[in-house]
């Protein structure tokens, strides 16, 4: 493994784009994958995203304004107004007798799907081929409206973003804390994993028993963790009678920079009581990740060759060799062959 990324962003897939409660009846702009994309709704209250730059003299859209309760945005320039669907509905200056289709012009519209409190974008490899190929993630059903969010960015690219947060033997070391682990909680463990739709899952098993946080739950939990492509995280945990979801999502924001959202779900309601208190350790725990990933930064300016051991790098060496099976079938017209097999790990955490 080299930590120099020259190669692109895995293109013809479903992104986290933010939590739906981001949008409200504004713009919103982000930068995903090195590209400006405003946010807005439609006057129905449905939500669209189009390339942040006017085609007629490159403002931002997102400098101008909604018309018509979000059926149109204005660009602040000069007026050129565009549709949700990308194309140009209307160009103030153009007196009668210029004879201009004003709707053979057009910005890029990115599909979104929203669903369970997620807006997700699709980013396509080619602009004149946006259409979805595969269905956005979908979490478990008891996964409605997200009862703790936490965004944090992390100055890396992506990979290392995804990698780090998928390395079971970093807890006891980066995660020390007295609610979670310590250096003297260190035993084997073996976990079994099996392939799933664009990833693999570390099948549903009783969560080890320096994994503190989870003794709060109660009700013998059992936990079942899946990753799937580009960088989507699902922990479904199931108790007697309740469930909590916990969603990871890693979204590039440039080659440099990465923002992870972390989200919860719970039946539970003694955890909503307890929500004023979770917030920081939700935030102290990806804080950890985000501390340890800026020391990384300083020894990866030198460009070191680094290496992926068995068992406990294994999910790092699957998550590449998932990105280049996903970018081949993309950039061959193929059918995606998923290289995980089910297998046991084992490793020391």
């Amino acid at each position: 493994m080299r930590s120099d990324r020259s190669d692109t962003f895995l293109r013809n897939a479903w992104y986290f784009a933010m939590p739906s409660a981001e949008l409200g009846s504004g713009i919103v702009s982000r930068t995903l994958l090195g590209e400006p994309i405003m946010f807005a709704r439609d006057s129905g209250g449905r939500a669209y995203a189009l390339r942040d730059i006017c085609p007629h003299r490159g403002i931002p859209l997102s400098d101008g304004r909604l018309k018509g309760s979000g059926d149109e945005v204005e660009c602040c320039y000069h007026g050129w107004r565009f549709r949700p669907d990308g194309v140009c509905s209307c160009i103030p200056s153009l007196v009668p007798g210029q004879d201009m289709d004003v709707s053979r012009i057009s910005v890029r519209a990115y599909p979104l799907h929203e669903a369970q409190g997620c807006l997700w974008i699709w980013m396509p490899a080619e602009e004149r081929d946006p259409s979805p190929t595969v269905d956005p993630p979908r979490l478990p059903d008891v996964a409605t409206t997200p009862k703790l969010v936490e965004t944090m960015d992390f100055p890396c690219h992506v990979d290392h973003a995804v990698i780090g947060l998928m390395d079971p033997a970093h807890g006891p070391f980066v995660h020390q804390s007295w609610w979670w682990r310590s250096e003297a909680s260190i035993h084997e463990k073996a976990k079994t994993f099996g392939p799933s739709f664009l990833g693999f899952s570390m099948l549903r098993h009783t969560p080890s028993s320096n994994s503190a946080g989870y003794k709060i739950l109660g009700g013998n939990p059992t936990t079942e963790i899946s990753f799937r492509l580009p960088g989507v995280r699902v922990e479904d945990i199931t108790t007697d009678r309740h469930a909590v979801v916990g969603l990871t999502a890693v979204t590039p924001l440039t080659e440099t920079e990465t923002r992870i959202y972390h989200m919860i779900y719970w039946t539970m309601p003694f955890l909503s009581a307890l929500k004023p208190f979770l917030r920081p350790f939700a935030r102290r725990f990806l804080g950890q990740d985000r501390d340890i990933v800026m020391k990384q930064q300083r020894g990866l300016a030198h460009n070191p060759s680094l290496m992926l051991i068995n068992d406990s790098d294994v999910q790092a060496k699957w998550y590449f060799r998932l990105k280049k099976a996903w970018a081949t079938s993309v950039a061959e017209n193929t059918a995606f062959e998923n290289p995980v097999k089910e297998t046991t790990l084992r490793w020391r955490s």
